[in-house]
């Protein structure tokens, strides 16, 4: 009951003109960015960051909650009248989406998807409010020895998981680490990896690291891979949502929710792979498999449903915990710490209104993204139509004045061009980006956890595993090493198959 009432009074809050606004804001960007090939919500959320220390933290995160969900409903547009997905977990919709448009049916797509995205993000947005205060009640008990071992958790998952080469993410997440050390050593005062350069004394930056990786090195890689000519988007024809759609429909976007929101929940990929187990389950479920390959409405219902259903999930252990799993996330949990408040199980003691007000406002958001999405979508087809070079120059040009405006400091802008720079080769190169935001945010937290593990137990590594939390962990880790092995030989097979 606490947790009803306390989710009233969100909804309380967020119900302000004000707060409506800034969610209308929120998914209205999402969505945008979510049409635009290669601009997702992790790069619009790190450009962003600078430009919203103005705003009250509970604003500033309304926003981004609705670019988040926005973006997950925006990408699927790309990909049905494109084929090219705006998200990388849009892929999957692309296979029957885009087949579905060309021929003539790509109004039922978009609805399905669109329908799809809602009805999955509400009942995943239930599962959060019902789950994430028990689960924070419980890591409230933690001590430093099993936070050691979440960190351990979340960093191998997230480095072996996120890309296509577990060594590529390993070394992604070393990088990140590394430039987490950066700085004056709390413990004893003694500068580390500064080069003599005062700047960095206080460290690097959170928010000029995301934006330099998520906006300038981006952007300089889309940019430098554009299509040349005008771009050929598929009318959007045929009728919307027949009788005979929402029987085919409304199956899929349920099993797709509860494939989606488990998956999201915990570090096993995320929605890009809920969103291939969704396909790969429909396809052998379905009473029509010879349509697979040829436009089938439930190769496109279900793995919509379950990319919103992760995007719920991935919150839960990002406000309980304060782990993020995804690149977005990983960004947000930057936001939080912005504003000097860390995510984790004191945020719903300590922030309580604020944490509810934003899970209300993702309710909010996912009623406005569906009134933006269905009626809409010719206008969101129009933004595919923004001259390119202008886009980009756009984005670098916010991404400076943004990063300049956090210390109003030279040195800074300088920090952001190498920072780009690295981010756009490791792009080029296959090495993924979201690692080393997350050792970055991640790991000077995990120093200071070990250091005082190691401080209690007076220097016995045996601390570090005999705590019964700690010692599930790393089995739960194990487990879900293999599992993702299995789910990516899987994933591989299913992508071979279409």
């Amino acid at each position: 009951m606490d947790s009803i009432t306390a989710l009233l009074e969100g909804f309380a809050t967020a119900a302000q003109p004000e707060y409506l606004l800034y969610a209308l804001l929120g998914v209205t960007l999402g969505t945008a960015v979510g049409v635009l090939p290669g601009i997702g919500p992790a790069m619009t959320v790190a450009l962003l960051l600078p430009l919203t220390y103005s705003l009250d933290p509970t604003a500033a995160l309304i926003i981004f909650a609705g670019i988040y969900y926005g973006g997950m409903y925006g990408g699927s547009t790309t990909s049905i009248l494109l084929n090219t997905p705006g998200e990388s977990s849009s892929i999957v919709t692309a296979l029957e989406g885009n087949k579905m448009a060309k021929a003539g049916r790509g109004a039922a797509a978009l609805a399905t998807a669109a329908i799809g995205s809602f009805v999955a993000g509400t009942i995943a947005t239930v599962l959060l409010t019902l789950l994430a205060p028990t689960i924070a009640d419980l890591a409230v008990q933690l001590g430093p020895a099993d936070y050691v071992a979440l960190m351990v958790v979340a960093f191998t998952t997230v480095a072996a998981l996120l890309g296509s080469s577990p060594v590529r993410g390993l070394a992604s997440l070393g990088l990140g680490l590394f430039i987490g050390l950066v700085g004056t050593d709390t413990l004893t005062g003694q500068q580390r990896f500064t080069l003599g350069v005062p700047t960095l004394a206080d460290g690097v930056d959170v928010v000029v690291v995301a934006v330099g990786v998520f906006a300038v090195g981006e952007a300089l890689y889309v940019a430098s891979r554009l299509r040349h000519g005008p771009i050929e988007v598929i009318p959007v024809g045929g009728r919307w949502m027949t009788g005979e759609f929402w029987k085919r429909s409304w199956k899929p976007w349920l099993r797709g929710t509860l494939i989606g929101f488990p998956i999201g929940t915990v570090p096993a990929g995320g929605a890009d792979v809920s969103t291939f187990l969704s396909y790969a389950a429909e396809k052998k479920l379905s009473k029509r498999p010879e349509e697979f390959g040829k436009g089938a409405i439930e190769g496109v219902a279900g793995p919509e449903a379950a990319n919103n259903a992760a995007a719920a999930g991935v919150l839960v252990p990002l406000l309980t915990l304060g782990l993020p799993t995804t690149a977005t996330a990983a960004v947000i949990v930057a936001a939080f710490q912005s504003y000097g408040i860390q995510p984790g199980p004191l945020l719903f003691t300590n922030n309580s209104a604020m944490v509810w007000a934003l899970i209300a406002s993702l309710y909010i958001g996912n009623v406005m993204l569906l009134v933006l999405n269905l009626p809409l979508v010719k206008i969101w087809v129009k933004v595919l139509r923004i001259p390119r070079p202008y886009l980009y120059a756009g984005i670098l040009l916010f991404a400076a004045l943004g990063t300049y405006a956090v210390n109003f400091v030279v040195d800074d802008l300088i920090v952001l061009l190498v920072i780009g720079v690295i981010g756009f080769f490791m792009r080029r190169h296959g090495y993924p980006v979201a690692p080393l935001v997350v050792g970055l945010i991640l790991g000077p937290m995990a120093e200071e956890q070990l250091r005082r593990t190691l401080q209690i137990s007076e220097g016995s590594l045996s601390a570090l595993v005999t705590s019964p939390f700690a010692a599930v962990a790393y089995s739960v880790l194990v487990v879900l090493l293999a599992v993702a092995f299995v789910l990516r030989l899987r994933r591989k097979k299913e992508e071979s198959l279409v």
